[in-house]
């Protein structure tokens, strides 16, 4: 098994045919991060936050090994194609970190891959979990320890529901909690972005929200700013995903899209994307249903590339919905509802409608939306 030693590694590179190679710092115009003034006050001014400079002197370990959770995501919820996003209860990717004598310190390496993982490589450069763990061993300067890394895929690949995120996620809670949590959660979706950079694309809607839970706004990339959306708690809300048996990769979706659009989608997507946030805000379900199942410039390009989607959407609003649209890029439609029994229901016609007219066996669950994000789940102390 590889192991790569985070003072070492050029996370520019596009692969690695050897364990180690030399460290470039990369010149990157997104790498600084400020959250709204009205819930966070983190600078603007450094690759990363103060938290992080103040741990350039090493860290020591707190915990022997520790286990970390990040949850699901959805993405663009509709019109808020790469600025929107959230985090979904009870499924995600589990990481086990450990420190372990026969990694060479300062290199992590990753031990083993179970669940929906199979097809991903062990080798940290070519992996979103090991990216990320390197990620923010450099911001701690990580060189007395060698890590060892184990990787438990909750997620299917190409499933649209976050899965890289979510073992990036997982990965960057791992190191900083066995470190005695140092970073912020900022300097977490820093280190997450360096992930979904080399595997989807350079955008936060599904790392932030995994590691920040809740609703997520991104304001800007440049600078990156993270803008969370409180959901009334005393509100129900329960997401209904359907997940057919259909492989649906990024960037594929991504190459779907149009280079130009209309004046008319700008301002109608626009005005939608502000009545969801309003609605998020307001714990408006019939505002945010209907916001969320009317984008007029990503859902028409993807939807034909998914077999059954426009009679699923259908399906779900038939079956009592509020809304429906794709998850992320695809392919699990998402339809929101305010009751788990309702959303049974209509997760059942919409499995009925994947098969009925795309030939698709489908999976669906109701889930609730997670409102912490990527968290420790147990350590054992030094």
């Amino acid at each position: 098994m590889a192991a790569i030693c985070c003072s070492q590694l050029n996370l520019t590179t596009a692969a690695a045919t050897t364990t180690t190679t030399t460290f470039v710092s990369s010149p990157k115009s997104h790498t600084n991060l400020r959250f709204n003034p009205s819930t966070f006050a983190l600078p603007s001014s450094s690759s990363y936050s103060k938290s992080a400079a103040a741990a350039a002197a090493e860290p020591q370990p707190l915990f022997s090994s520790v286990r970390t959770f990040a949850p699901a995501t959805v993405a663009n919820l509709g019109p808020g194609f790469d600025f929107l996003g959230c985090a979904v209860d009870g499924i995600g990717d589990y990481v086990n970190l450990q420190i372990d004598p026969n990694v060479h310190p300062g290199e992590i390496s990753i031990s083993h891959i179970s669940g929906a993982g199979s097809k991903l490589s062990k080798n940290p450069l070519w992996n979103c979990a090991g990216i990320a763990a390197i990620a923010v061993m450099k911001m701690l300067s990580i060189r007395s320890v060698g890590l060892s890394l184990s990787l438990e895929k909750g997620l299917p690949l190409g499933s649209g529901l976050g899965s890289s995120a979510a073992s990036a996620a997982a990965a960057a809670v791992a190191v900083n909690e066995l470190f005695g949590s140092p970073l912020s959660k900022s300097d977490l979706v820093i280190a997450g972005l360096e992930s979904e950079s080399k595997v989807s694309g350079y955008h936060a809607d599904n790392i932030a929200p995994s590691i920040m839970g809740g609703f997520i706004l991104i304001r800007s990339y440049d600078p990156l700013e993270l803008m969370p959306l409180k959901f009334p708690s005393e509100n129900n809300l329960f997401f209904v995903l359907v997940n057919p048996e259909f492989e649906a990769p990024t960037k594929k979706m991504r190459a779907a899209l149009p280079t130009e659009i209309t004046m008319s989608h700008h301002v109608w997507n626009s005005s939608q994307a502000g009545a969801l946030v309003a609605s998020v805000l307001q714990g408006d379900l019939i505002g945010f249903g209907k916001a969320l199942s009317s984008d007029k410039i990503v859902e028409p390009r993807r939807a034909p590339l998914i077999p059954g989607m426009d009679a699923v959407k259908k399906a779900a609003i038939a079956a009592g919905a509020f809304g429906c649209t794709i998850s992320g890029a695809g392919p699990t439609a998402v339809a929101v509802t305010d009751s788990e029994e309702k959303g049974r229901v209509i997760g059942e016609r919409m499995v009925e409608a994947f098969m009925k007219e795309g030939n698709l066996k489908a999976l669906t669950m109701v889930k609730q939306l997670d409102r912490v994000g990527a968290r420790l789940v147990s350590s054992v102390p030094i």
